[in-house]
Formats: structure tokens, sequence, C-alpha cells
């Protein structure tokens, strides 16, 4: 029978990991868990100017959806989405294949020039982009103007979305390309050796080996993306002041819940539409992740 100082260290020792878990769980319910219910209670709520705060269940969540500026946000980021997520991961995992190759040497260089955008802050790299894209003293007008041709309009109606595109993909590109790398890393070398016998080249061993099997990191990156760009909020807020004509207060749900929260002061509101914007990044990561389970094969 085990002694009694025997049977307290094991107890101990039982609760070490719930001691190294304990901080993640404490930031996660007083950082997102607490903040997000206080966020629904908000929206079940409305503060008049006479009565004060009432309760009025579900009308802000109908007031939202049925405020086409919010479905014009909706529409915006969807639209972005369609352009920047299919061009940011076919470059990232260009760059990936290539860096696992054996056509390129130092590529500890290479791999670190490629991530380094996404240590810059978001809001410094949109502000840089901005610098760039400036109508009246970007160095693209400058050059435009010395070699007299028409001053290009980054920032105008039609250009806008490829514009802040350029900026998340130029972002991010670098730290979806690590994830594939690493993906392609754990490929085994036997398999190129033996497709190399049987008269596979480079590009077939790619494409017939390599991205299968780094399937999974890729949807992992598609799921990353898909949520990034119903957050999109830095780079339209901050380019907005050289824009203001073409971002309005609704080009993207989370910018048109900042307007409503600090410039109407309709936080109840606010507050539903990030909760309905939440379900719909849930609705579409659910429908991609079983389609992607789909084209797969068959799941159990």
């Amino acid at each position: 029978m085990p002694s009694p100082h025997r049977q307290r260290r094991s107890r101990l020792s039982g609760l070490v990991p719930y001691l190294f878990l304990a901080p993640f769980f404490v930031l996660f319910m007083t950082m997102l868990v607490l903040p997000m219910f206080y966020a629904f209670y908000l929206s079940l709520y409305q503060e008049r100017m006479v009565g004060g705060t009432i309760f009025v269940g579900i009308r802000n969540y109908r007031t939202a959806l049925g405020d086409p500026a919010f479905w014009e946000g909706v529409r915006n980021v969807a639209m972005f989405g369609i352009i920047q997520v299919p061009i940011m991961l076919g470059l990232a995992l260009v760059l990936a294949l290539i860096l696992d190759s054996t056509l390129i040497k130092a590529r500890s260089f290479f791999r670190t020039a490629f991530y380094l955008p996404y240590a810059v802050p978001t809001v410094i790299a949109a502000l840089v982009w901005g610098y760039l894209y400036g109508p009246n003293f970007g160095p693209f007008t400058q050059l435009a103007e010395m070699i007299g041709v028409a001053r290009p309009r980054f920032l105008s109606e039609s250009w806008i979305l490829w514009s802040i595109a350029n900026i998340v993909t130029w972002t991010f590109v670098g730290y979806n390309m690590v994830i594939l790398f690493a993906a392609l890393q754990a490929v085994p070398r036997d398999l190129e050796e033996a497709a190399s016998l049987d008269g596979a080249g480079p590009f077939q061993f790619a494409w017939h080996v390599k991205l299968p099997l780094i399937m999974p990191a890729l949807y992992l990156c598609a799921i990353f993306s898909i949520i990034g760009t119903f957050q999109l909020f830095n780079e339209p807020m901050i380019l907005r002041p050289m824009a203001s004509s073409v971002i309005g207060r609704n080009f993207t749900p989370n910018l048109y819940a900042y307007s409503l929260t600090f410039t109407s002061a309709q936080i109840n509101l606010a507050a539903a539409v990030s909760f309905i914007t939440a379900t719909i990044v849930g609705i579409v990561s659910f429908v991609f992740i079983r389609f992607a389970a789909r084209g797969s094969g068959p799941t159990t």
C-alpha cells in the first residue's frame, strides 16, 4: 500500500498540468469569454434618452439584418476574400515549393526575408502603403509625373479593394508560406527518390505528391484567411482619411460596428452587428471545412 507521502506527491504531480494551463484559462476567460457574454448582453438592450436602458430582445439583430449598410460591408469583404485569399495562398504555396526544392540556396535567408513583413504591425504596414498610394505625394505619383503619364488612382473606387488586398497579401503571404513550408518539410524524402526512379520530374512530384500531402496545412491557412477577411479593419481604417469618398463608415462589418460605437454612440446595435458577423464567419468556415473534407475523400 502506498505511503501517505507518496499519495500526496502523486496528487500534487497530477495538478501540475492544470497549474501550467491556468494562466491561459484565466486570460481566455477574462479577455474573450467574459467580454463576449457582456457584448451579447448589450446586444439585447437599447439605451434611450427617455426611459434609460430597456430590454429589446432581438430587435437590434432585426435592425442590423435589415440595414443595407451592413450588407454592403459584408459584400465588400466577400469580394475582397474572393480576390485576395486565392492570390495570397497561391503565392505562399509557390514560395514554399521553391524553398523546399533544390533550386535555391540560402533558404534560411529567403525564408526570413519573406516572413519579415508579417513582423511589421498592420497599422505601420497600412501607413507605409498609404504613403506609397498617395495621389498627391506618393512616389508612384511623382514617378508618373516625371515620365508624363496619368497619375495612378490606387485609392479610387475601382482600385481600392485591389490596393487593400495588396497590403494584406504583402503582410501575410510569408506567414502562410512558413506554415506550408513546414508541412513540406514533413514529406518523406524517399518518396522523391521513388518518384524520380519512375521518371517523375520536380513539377510532377510537386503536383501529384507534395500538394496532396500538404492539403491539410493549406486548408488551415485558408480557414485563417477567411476569418481574417471578415475581420478586416486596420487597413481600411488607416486609408480612410485619404479615400474618404470611397471608404465609408460601413466599408467592412468591423468598421461599421466601430462607427456605430464611437461615432453614433449605438453600442447595443454595434454589439448585435458583431455577433451577426461572427455567425457569418462561423457559417462560411463550416461550409468550407465540409467542402474541403468532401473534396479530400470520405469522412468518418
